[in-house]
């Protein structure tokens, strides 16, 4: 599987697995393996069931039903498995487990660790034979290092867990722009902020989304829009192409940013001008390519206009258009507008649109949908780094503008924010909170000294999303005597939340626009803008579970002020060499992110902890520093906890291999073993020579041949314990654990006469099997399961892709020249 996360891990591995660190892997990793990390497969789940042997002894463990993952750290579920003792009769079981999780966000996986064991059930095996057979699972069964994906898990919750409600965000439509011209938006926050272009008489607006400058000599505007140079008086005036530059723009310095645009120079005699559209506050564009051609949805009454970047669509039932802008979702008679919020009025039929049809995105926006629910669910689970606090501490530096703190109230609350840097610092009382990369300090005066804080004043995060410091609600934390834990989810990012009527949906942004601060104190303005939900052309991209900014008519700096800044330390504009677009599918490799106010180079390119180091901030409970290795022998991950103890866990061959087989066997809260035929019906096992009683006529083993004894059979036997076979397609439910149920051939299950034990209850009888509240459970867990493998393996194509799936599953719009 090759992606970005390849990279990184060899990047990891030299810092994670020295001989300084890390003495403990030296056996599992050297120098030499390491040069096999190109042809090996990264830690993925690679499918269930899992195979593990212990001392001759093999289990078969089959995959976990989540009930609960508490706080996204703590799994508790249910798993079925067979074990064979050493020359011994295969029994099944089930299993209640509690487990810690380790949350690999950027590869959507879920290590497991610290398994702890509450609660085995043999419903078919001799009394006396239990506590034997229970601790042999117990020591078979692998206590750490087993992946499953985040989509398998999410699967399993959406069936039993409620989202959350949304905040209280601001719906009000920005001014939405249309053209069927070649077009692009023009934004800047405000009044131009004109910084000097040094040894010119150029001056260049740093509050835009685009590369513009201001001739003082003349008065004139210049705009680079693409690979055409235009020319205005005003910038909300009529821009025009030229072929003319002034000499300050021809003379531009080399570097700085300015390398892009010096590659259009002098301007290029191809291109047409493309209309400007003016705005200074966030704004959105729908630019059509000529006329809008429509696409008739099958089973629905609506129709997508097929030659655009933008999500639009008519409804022939209402005589509405309909866009959706980050998220959410207006309407309008006309596509010039007027246009208003209709996400809680949104028709039923957006619900219908095929998951495989080219607008089959627009599904996670789409409120009552399994989209929405997953991707609502996944921004609900946080990235959690672990530091010292003395690092920490070391590298928390604050600047004010002006060099004297400045504090506006917070509307609704008696706390003040910070307004003058581009810090997020809150006061208390008589006490400042700073949230810095998604680490909370505290401090007794404004200037620090800043210390991590033991504890975060409730009131923080009664902040409203109408504060432009509202982000910082998303950032939790505990700490002990030397280190801090700290826990951001996709908030601090800018994904929020919001209800709607038939359900929650995942925006960018709150819908609030907080306005830019400006400074002139000195020789040189200073800039510094507030995120904001509009003027970015935000698209959200299932697989990265994040927004990504950007398409061609928003410039190459997705939004004004987002990346195009003014840096006051040295005097002159900065602006950051990479920006939020499109990058091969994904999000960009390197970005800066407006919420948190740093770069950062990952998948996702919104990392909160960038600033702590190569990797101090990792996904996951309790580990401080991460680092992947996959070799011919297996994977190695490699931790230091919060109380400095080190170790790795490993995933290879002998424990924890995929079998590739079916994975229809499933674990009941009843403590009975189920499997599920093809058509959908259940049966369960229960009596010790292998036999299958169809749900809900317990006393009646309808033996399914020799059962799991068969090796004849499709199931898991089919091709001996430990050979492999290739997984051309996905598990199907017709290759059934013990071969097809045979009705007749009665005998009495030996395990009627004897008190039987729920899961999880000991002292309980097992009662009658097969239950209607069992078999919906059961239906329900079913249907998780497919639709988990599915997600599991269409996030793992586009992994190795590095693009969009086809069809519906994400669409790009476009992205931008030269700035990544």
């Amino acid at each position: 599987m090759k992606n970005t996360f390849l990279i990184v891990s060899v990047c990891l591995s030299t810092v994670l697995f020295s001989c300084k660190k890390d003495k403990n892997t030296a056996d599992l990793i050297t120098e030499t393996e390491k040069t096999d990390t190109v042809n090996s497969k990264l830690i993925a789940d690679n499918g269930w069931p899992r195979e593990a042997e212990h001392n001759g002894a093999k289990l078969v463990y089959y995959q976990p039903q989540i009930d609960d993952w508490k706080d996204y750290k703590e799994l508790t579920g249910r798993l079925a498995f067979s074990l064979t003792p050493k020359d011994g009769k295969q029994v099944l079981g089930v299993a209640s487990l509690k487990a810690e999780t380790l949350v690999d966000k950027d590869n959507r996986s879920a290590f497991i660790k610290k398994i702890e064991v509450t609660d085995v059930r043999f419903p078919a095996l001799d009394e006396k034979k239990v506590p034997e057979m229970e601790k042999l699972f117990k020591e078979t069964l692998p206590q750490s290092g087993d992946p499953i994906s985040v989509d398998r898990i999410l699967a399993d919750l959406s069936q039993t867990k409620s989202p959350p409600k949304g905040i209280t965000a601001k719906n009000d439509p920005p001014a939405i722009f249309y053209s069927t011209n070649p077009a692009i938006l023009l934004i800047v926050q405000g009044e131009p902020v004109l910084v000097p272009v040094e040894k010119t008489d150029i001056q260049y607006v740093v509050n835009t989304n685009w590369d513009l400058f201001f001739d003082k000599t003349t008065n004139d505007y210049y705009l680079l829009a693409e690979n055409v140079w235009l020319t205005s008086k005003q910038v909300n005036g009529k821009w025009i192409k030229t072929a003319k530059l002034p000499s300050g723009i021809i003379n531009l310095p080399a570097g700085e940013n300015f390398d892009e645009v010096k590659k259009m120079i002098p301007p290029p005699s191809t291109g047409n001008a493309p209309e400007v559209f003016y705005s200074n506050k966030p704004a959105e564009l729908i630019a059509v390519n000529g006329s809008p051609k429509f696409i008739k949805i099958d089973g629905t009454k609506l129709m997508y206009i097929d030659n655009t970047e933008n999500d639009v669509f008519a409804n022939e039932a209402d005589g509405q258009y309909y866009v959706l802008l980050s998220g959410r979702w207006f309407k309008s008679k006309e596509l010039t507008g007027p246009w208003s919020y209709a996400g809680n009025s949104l028709p039923a039929d957006f619900a219908k649109i095929p998951k495989d049809s080219p607008r089959g995105n627009v599904l996670a926006s789409v409120p009552g949908t399994q989209e929405a629910n997953d991707a609502v669910m996944l921004s609900q689970v946080p990235t959690t780094a672990i530091l010292k606090k003395s690092d920490a501490e070391a590298k928390v530096k604050v600047a004010y503008d002006g060099g004297t703190p400045q504090f506006k109230p917070i509307e609704g609350t008696k706390m003040q924010y910070a307004s003058n840097t581009q810090e997020k610092i809150i006061k208390v009382g008589d006490l400042y909170y700073l949230c810095f990369q998604a680490v909370w300090f505290m401090s007794t005066s404004p200037n620090g000294p800043w210390k991590t804080a033991d504890s975060v004043p409730k009131e923080i995060y009664t902040i409203p999303p109408s504060s432009p410091v509202y982000n910082v609600t998303y950032v939790t934390q505990t700490t002990t005597d030397t280190t801090v834990e700290s826990s951001s989810t996709a908030g601090y990012l800018g994904a929020f939340i919001i209800g709607a009527t038939v359900g929650a949906i995942l925006t960018y942004g709150t819908g609030w626009y907080y306005p830019p601060y400006v400074y002139y104190g000195g020789m040189y303005p200073i800039y510094r803008p507030w995120p904001y939900a509009y003027g970015g052309g935000a698209v959200y991209n299932p697989w990265t579970g994040g927004y990504a900014a950007g398409r061609r008519v928003y410039g190459p700096y997705g939004a004004a002020g987002t990346s195009a800044w003014y840096n006051p330390a040295i005097g002159r504009y900065g602006r950051s060499a990479s920006v939020q677009g499109w990058y091969g599918g994904r999000t960009a490799a390197s970005t800066y992110n407006p919420w948190t106010g740093n770069y950062a180079r990952t998948n996702q390119g919104h990392n909160a902890y960038a600033q702590w180091g190569h990797s101090a901030a990792t996904n996951g409970h309790q580990w401080a520093e991460t680092g992947h290795i996959t070799t011919r022998r297996g994977t190695a991950i490699g931790y230091e906890t919060s109380g400095g103890k080190e170790g790795v866990i490993t995933h290879h061959r002998g424990g924890g291999t995929t079998i590739h087989t079916n994975n229809n066997v499933y674990a009941g809260h009843d403590g009975h073993v189920y499997k599920r035929d093809a058509n959908g019906n259940w049966s369960h096992y229960n009596n010790g020579n292998g036999g299958w009683t169809q749900a809900g006529t317990l006393g009646s083993a309808k033996k399914s041949g020799d059962g799991i004894q068969n090796r004849a059979n499709q199931g898991l036997g089919a091709n001996g314990a430990g050979e492999r076979v290739q997984r051309d397609n996905l598990p199907k439910n017709n290759q059934n654990l013990g071969g097809e149920t045979r009705l007749g051939d009665r005998t009495q299950g030996n395990n009627l006469n004897r008190p039987e034990q729920t899961l999880g209850q000991p002292n309980k009888p097992l009662g009658e099997a097969g239950r209607t509240d069992i078999t919906n459970d059961l239906n329900r867990s079913a249907f998780s399961r497919d639709r988990g493998e599915t997600q599991t393996r269409n996030f793992q194509n586009f992994q190795r892709d590095g693009s969009r799936l086809g069809g519906g599953s994400f669409r790009g719009g476009g992205g931008f020249r030269g700035r990544r």
